[in-house]
Formats: C-alpha cells, structure tokens, sequence
C-alpha cells in the first residue's frame, strides 16, 4: 500500500523512551520514570464514583459532538472561579482529549500550506500534527533570557498565519506574566492571524497563577484537557473554548471527525471539576516534588536550569555534558535505571544538548531518583 507524504512525521521520542523502560522493567529492573507528563495519581475519586453510578444505569452512547451540556456549562464557571471570566457554555467544546483539540482547532482556522509559528523549545506534536495536516510549523528559537518562551520580537520578522503558545509551558514549565502574554496576543490580531493558547497546565502552579488568553481578548482559542491537573491522562477528554463565530464550524469538523468525545469519560470529567480537595492534594505533592528537584538536580551536576512556574517539568542545558542527549539519556536509563527524555523531542536544533525531567511521580520515586542520578553523574566525574 503507499504511503503518504504527510504520514511521514519524526517519532514521539519520549514514547520511544517509554518503551526502552518498559523493556528494562520486563527484564526485573527497577526504573524510576522522571520521562512521561503523567501524573502518578489516578483520576479523583469522586470521578471514578460518578462513573461506577453512570455505568449501572446508563449505556453510555453517544453525547452531541461539542459535547454533554453539563460538562461544558461546568467548565464555562471554572472560568469565572479561576480567572473572573463570564464565559458563554456555548464556546466550550469537549474534545477527545487536547490532541483533538489540536486537530479541531488547526482544521478549523487554518488552511493548507499556512504557517503556524511555535516556541522552540516546545511540545513536539504540536508540529507534527501540522505537518500531517499540509501546514507549516514555523519554530522560534526562544532565548534564556526570555525563559524559553517567544516575545514579539522573535515573530515579527517572520511569514505566519497562526501562533501557538503555552504557558506553562512543556518541557519548560515558565509561564508568561499578563503583559507578556497580552503582548503575543496584540501581536497575532495586529497581523489578523489567530492566536492558540495551550494551558493544560493550568491549576498547576506555584508561586503566582498562571493567566488565561480569555482574560485578554476573546477572540483567541484555548485548549485545555482533564489529563494534567485532573490527572485523567488515558480518559482522553480536554476542550476547546473558541470564538462564537467560529463555533458552528469547529461543530461541524468535530461532528464528522470525531463524532463526539467519550461519553464515559464525560460523565468522569464532570465530578473531576469539583473534587478540589483531592486534586490540591496532587498539586502539594508536585510542590514538595519541585523543590527537591530543585535543589537536587544542581548538587548531581545538572545546574543550568530555568526554574520552573509550574506544570511538572525541569528542562535542564546538558550541552556542557554531552553533544547526544538521546545517547546521554540512554546512558542513564541503564546505568542508573533512571528514565529521562532527551530535549530533540522539544527543540530539534538545540535539542541534543538538553534533558527534560519529569516530577510526576511520587516523593518517594523523585528521591530515589535524585539519588541515582548523583550516583550516575559522579560515577562518570560530572559531579563532585
């Protein structure tokens, strides 16, 4: 059978990863995951409960394809409690998750061949859902001196159509500050190009909250999901919230692409937004987890870092330490049986030179891991 030319993407190297640990697990090693954006927490209780109920009583079919009334008339109030916007339910639509968010979103305001510029670093399959959609990701090499996210000055010089950004941000974890991202924002509408706000981190932050696109303009589309601070990874729900102008056509894709979301994890999602309690549980566990990292990835030699605002990432310049941060992370899969991700998936030029750590997981396995990665670093006489 051929093949087509837009099928022809680079892999997902932290699944390639993922493997590689599994494969070691299979063969009785204990590996310690600081590799995968999953929390080590399981969807709230209150969730699972309300799912139990639904499955006694309900079959589960098919919702309409912006999803059930409910959930978005929910998610329309999280707006008002964690930024003080009055949000229309009829904007929210329900995904299969935000990567069909994504793709909702980039077949909705894009067309064939137009160019959507990106902060590099940045999620990888943000541009390889692009490419296999005939547009263009055009990636910005954001500066250290901006935290590692694009500003203005970056973007105007350049042909786009489109600017996606996300705050905080993987595998960074900064955020733009109001200004900052108001600036992104003015400079996307002076153009009349359209502007995409990833905030799946969102409800994961430390030190100040981080700021939604709606707070700035309603003329913007935001992605969201369950799979972050919801910790509802493999429920594969997130949403969209999108102008009302735009609203009929992002239904009609999603009708035909999708059919509508996973009623299942629709009724889940819907208690999900009320189990605070537990969730600013999880978000304690990532704050104590952080500041171990913090402090115990320098004393292991990996010191040049940007503190992270929030999400559960630590992107570390290994640049010093190696030119191949794909064999580097091998290296300290099995050496140390500490899985990492290597930063090509992020930034395919800089990337070779970068590691991102993921504190997810348990204190527990943030310690061990710390330990055995002080042990790898000075086995090899990269750390005193």
């Amino acid at each position: 059978m051929r093949n087509s030319r837009r099928g022809a993407v680079d892999p997902f190297i932290v699944m390639d990863v993922m493997e590689a640990a599994r494969q070691a697990e299979a063969a009785g090693r204990h590996v310690i995951h600081m590799e995968v954006g999953q929390p080590g927490t399981p969807a709230p209780a209150a969730a699972r409960d309300a799912l139990a109920r639904a499955m006694a009583g309900d079959a589960l079919g098919y919702t309409v394809a912006l999803g059930l009334p409910s959930l978005r008339a929910r998610i329309a109030r999280l707006y008002g409690e964690w930024y003080g916007v009055d949000l229309n339910p009829e904007r929210v639509v329900v995904t299969p998750g935000s990567s069909g968010g994504f793709i909702l979103a980039f077949a909705a305001f894009f067309d064939a061949g137009e160019r959507v510029a990106l902060g590099a670093p940045g999620y990888p399959s943000y541009r390889q859902i692009l490419r296999s959609m005939n547009l263009e990701p055009v990636e910005v090499q954001s500066s250290a001196e901006n935290r590692l996210q694009p500003v203005p000055a970056d973007l105007e010089p350049l042909n786009w159509q489109g600017l996606m950004v996300a705050s905080p941000a993987n595998p960074t974890g900064t955020m733009l500050d109001r200004d900052a991202l108001g600036a992104l924002v003015d400079c996307a509408q002076a153009r009349g190009a359209a502007f995409l706000s990833d905030e799946i981190y969102h409800g994961i932050e430390y030190e100040r909250r981080a700021v939604s696109a709606l707070e700035i303009s309603d003329d913007v589309c935001v992605i969201n999901s369950f799979s972050k601070y919801f910790s509802m990874t493999g429920w594969r729900v997130g949403w969209l919230v999108v102008p009302e102008g735009s609203l009929r056509q992002v239904e009609r894709l999603a009708q035909n692409l999708f059919i509508c979301p996973p009623h299942a994890s629709q009724v889940a999602a819907l208690a999900a937004l009320d189990a605070t309690d537990e969730l600013e549980a999880n978000k304690a566990v990532y704050a104590r987890n952080r500041a171990l990292m913090l402090e115990g990835l320098p004393q292991a030699g990996f010191d040049r870092i940007a503190p992270p605002d929030g999400a559960f990432y630590v992107y570390a310049d290994v640049s010093h330490l190696t030119e191949d941060s794909r064999a580097f992370a091998r290296a300290i899969l099995d050496e140390a049986g500490v899985a990492v991700t290597p930063g090509l998936d992020f930034d395919p030029v800089r990337g070779a030179g970068t590691l991102r750590f993921s504190y997810a997981r348990s204190t527990a396995d943030i310690e061990e891991g710390l330990s055995r990665l002080r042990r790898f670093m000075v086995a090899r006489g990269l750390a005193g």
